[in-house]
């Protein structure tokens, strides 16, 4: 408190009784798969379809990691993280990088070595050209950059000689098609010839995903922060997804033990940080009985942090110019982050419709979703009129106490935003106005969700309660210094179920008495 020592009016500022809670995001997606390009390795956030295809490349045959990245974002996704992996190590130790390298479309132009920067390019020439302007300095010319016979990049009036014009400072700073490097090992590169032209002719470009991988690849470590252990860092994340563990298992590259482990390590990673729930892929060609059996016998696992979803939806492939089967797992993302923006964390992501969709691999019927809807397998319908929808929405938890996805998301979520909303009660005084200021906090957050129907009960008192006194605080823990905050919440759960009874009776007769 301030020392007064003389005559006058003060004006202090104090703090409230309590502070405001701030609800954490609770769609933030993370993949982990293969790509043509990008970065290996490194958790890259990306907001929208160009973000990613200026970084990762656009659709690569044999890699679903485009698909669904490009599947969530069509579905109602924002922010996600993406993880590459699959590349290649040298001596070093270092996963490189392909653009721009081996494989790469390359060629001579003067004293300058000229390659593509993306893997695969073809139709790409560099011609000098006069420079421009009156009377230019002799030395001056201009590098013109063509992609199918059309100029694509100009670079005027540059140099060979060092300085702020040098052609290759200049190309390495703007050009997006190519990358120039000076082949005389001493002295200056001679300017090139007016009309020298070098075409660019890229060998195919290499599949993006590998021959043969182990599930180390996607699992990763913490301390090297790759694959999963990348994303420990990353708090935003909610949901991770590896559509691209399938892609490899199609062409041999893993086997069915390889993709149980890495499933498994996925359960493990969103067990672990707590905050996350893992979306998982079933096998691709499975009719509903073997889905069940691989489920049950196979799988086995049983975890409210991870889902399953089957089958398999038919989307447009730019890669092919035709209609292929993708993974859905990156559509399910979408959908989740579409369902917490129109209706909150707590409504569950189910009868939704699945954008980009065009068919299914497998028409369920009524009878064969009653198969897999027990032993929480999430199937996706098509309905005549209704269009593809989501039509389950369950954990993979043996226990009913977590059977349905909203409810663990919900909890997730609700843990989160008062974890960091309370982290100004560190070091307070541990005392009743403490344990009542934190009271009146969590009760305002958690007042606020109930009134947006996350919360099951006609009145706040039905809905949860908040405990923080000296029954749950008793001296030993106080000498501790613990604080001990009880609370408990009744969470709203899905009408999976909608039975309406229908009976008969005699019409006619007046059942009102006089």
């Amino acid at each position: 408190m301030p020392t007064y020592l003389s005559p006058g009016v003060y004006v202090e500022e104090v703090e409230a009784g309590s502070r405001p809670i701030e609800g954490v995001g609770t769609a933030v997606a993370a993949f982990v798969g293969f790509a043509a390009q990008g970065p290996f390795n490194t958790p890259t956030l990306v907001s929208n379809w160009s973000q990613y295809t200026q970084t990762f490349g656009e659709f690569a045959e044999g890699c679903y990691l485009p698909q669904a990245v490009y599947g969530y974002f069509l579905n109602g996704g924002g922010n996600c993280y993406i993880v590459r992996v699959g590349g290649e190590r040298d001596d070093t130790g270092q996963q490189g990088e392909l653009g721009g390298g081996a494989g790469s479309a390359q060629a001579l132009l003067g004293g300058y070595r000229v390659a593509a920067k993306e893997l695969g390019a073809s139709d790409i020439s560099v011609e000098i050209a006069p420079a421009t302007g009156d009377s230019p300095p002799e030395d001056r010319f201009t590098l013109l950059v063509k992609r199918g016979g059309a100029v694509a990049e100009t670079f005027e009036n540059v140099t060979a000689k060092r300085g702020r014009d040098n052609v290759v400072t200049r190309v390495r700073e703007a050009s997006r098609l190519i990358t120039l490097e000076e082949q005389e090992a001493a002295g200056a590169v001679a300017r090139p010839e007016t009309g020298t032209v070098a075409t660019l002719n890229a060998p195919p470009a290499p599949s993006a995903v590998p021959a043969q991988i182990v599930a180390d690849v996607y699992v990763g470590d913490v301390a090297d922060r790759t694959g999963f252990g990348g994303l420990e860092v990353v708090d935003e994340v909610t949901m991770v997804a590896v559509p691209d563990l399938m892609s490899a298992y199609q062409k041999g590259a893993i086997d069915a033990e390889t993709v149980k482990a890495v499933q498994l390590a996925m359960i493990a990673h969103c067990e672990l940080m707590g905050d996350r729930v893992a979306i998982l892929d079933t096998p691709p060609g499975l009719n509903p009985q073997k889905v069940k059996d691989w489920r049950v016998n196979e799988a086995g696992y049983d975890s409210k942090y991870a889902t399953l979803y089957y089958p398999w939806i038919k989307v447009f492939d730019p890669a092919t110019g035709t209609n292929g089967f993708v993974p859905p797992s990156g559509h399910m993302a979408g959908v989740w982050a579409r369902n917490d923006a129109t209706r909150g964390v707590h409504k569950a992501p189910a009868n939704e419709v699945i954008r980009g969709a065009i068919s299914l691999e497998t028409q369920l019927t009524k009878a064969e979703q009653e198969l897999l809807n027990p032993v929480g397998v999430n199937c996706v319908r098509a309905f005549p009129g209704r269009g593809i929808r989501v039509w389950g929405a369950r954990t993979l938890s043996s226990d009913p106490a977590w059977r349905y996805l909203n409810v663990r998301r919900l909890f997730n979520y609700l843990e989160k935003s008062i974890l960091i909303g309370t982290q100004w009660v560190v070091f307070e005084p541990n005392d009743d106005a403490l344990w009542a200021r934190i009271r009146r906090t969590i009760a305002a957050f958690l007042v606020m969700e109930w009134r947006k129907g996350a919360l099951f009960g006609l009145t706040p008192d039905e809905a949860f309660y908040v405990r923080c006194d000296r029954e749950t605080n008793p001296a030993e823990s106080i000498d501790a210094g613990q604080v001990i905050c009880e609370i408990g919440v009744a969470p709203v759960k899905p009408a999976e179920f909608v039975i309406f009874r229908l009976s008969q009776f005699s019409g006619g007769t007046s059942l009102v008495s006089e």
